[in-house]
């Protein structure tokens, strides 16, 4: 039985959110049963966060559904934390996912191994040629509000206020790969091996340049605290291009992996909210 004596943390997911081709339910109760272990456990809707999370020594927040689903609450939580000094897990600085998708245009202009990114109309011709774009949210996730469209109508697209909307090159790739970090430690991959079957995944052996790839994008984005994944796509070439850098509340695929791998990414993910209850 848990002593009294343990860290109490509130677990945020969402068990109902119908995710496709994943069950995020499935997942959190695996790992918040082996959290107990370590920790007072309780579970919590995202809505219901920012109500009860001062009662509480740490946050983790874990599959909980697109935020742009709940925004406003969202951001309410997020201040609040901030406010009180609630230690979060992911910690609230990420500069990826966890603040939309500006990172792809940053990295773009930065020179990283990134899908090449615009967000306005005169910035297009910059991109290489393709027989078809991808035109998605700048605050999207999920693949919701994806879209392709013909090179020809690039130049008719509205970019919204503000430039609202990514538009890249839709690349042919011969893969997906993720890298799946805890704090900046990297811990497994897995990839799709079938473009059309994202989340068909199997077990992925990187290559020490697959890693340093990997790593960079972890390194650039500076948390301390928290679960990464590094998702990228293989290029007909070889080359690999990163996708998205999700650094907010990414699904794992644990049930895909080796035991041995999934009990070290336990005492990972134990020895992490450690360290941040320390800090």
């Amino acid at each position: 039985m848990p002593s009294a004596a343990q860290p109490r943390v509130l677990y945020v997911t969402d068990l109902a959110y119908p995710a496709r081709g994943r069950r995020y339910c499935d997942e959190d109760i695996f790992l918040s049963s082996r959290l107990r272990e370590d920790f007072d456990i309780a579970l919590c809707h995202p809505l219901d966060a920012a109500a009860l999370m001062d009662a509480f020594d740490a946050v983790v927040v874990r599959n909980s559904g697109p935020v742009l689903h709940y925004q406003a609450a969202y951001d309410a939580f997020a201040r609040r934390a901030a406010e009180s000094g609630v230690r979060v897990y992911n910690q609230l600085t990420g500069k990826a996912d966890m603040a939309g998708k500006q990172y792809l245009l940053d990295l773009t202009a930065a020179g990283f191994p990134v899908i090449p990114t615009v967000d306005r109309a005169e910035d297009a011709g910059r991109l290489p040629a393709a027989d078809e774009y991808v035109v998605k949210p700048k605050l999207g996730a999920d693949s919701i509000g994806l879209r392709f469209v013909p090179r020809e109508e690039l130049a008719d697209l509205s970019y919204g206020p503000s430039g609202s909307v990514l538009v890249q090159p839709r690349i042919r790739f011969r893969y997906e790969v993720s890298f799946y970090f805890v704090d900046d430690a990297f811990q497994y991959a897995l990839h799709a091996p079938d473009p059309a079957r994202r989340w068909e995944l199997v077990p992925y052996e990187p290559t020490a340049e697959d890693l340093a790839f990997a790593q960079r994008f972890v390194d650039w984005n500076g948390i301390e605290h928290g679960i990464q994944r590094v998702d990228a796509c293989r290029t007909p070439e070889g080359e690999l291009l990163l996708v998205e850098l999700e650094d907010l509340n990414p699904y794992l695929s644990l049930d895909l992996v080796a035991p041995q791998t999934r009990d070290a990414f336990v005492d990972a993910f134990k020895a992490a909210l450690h360290r941040l209850l320390e800090s």
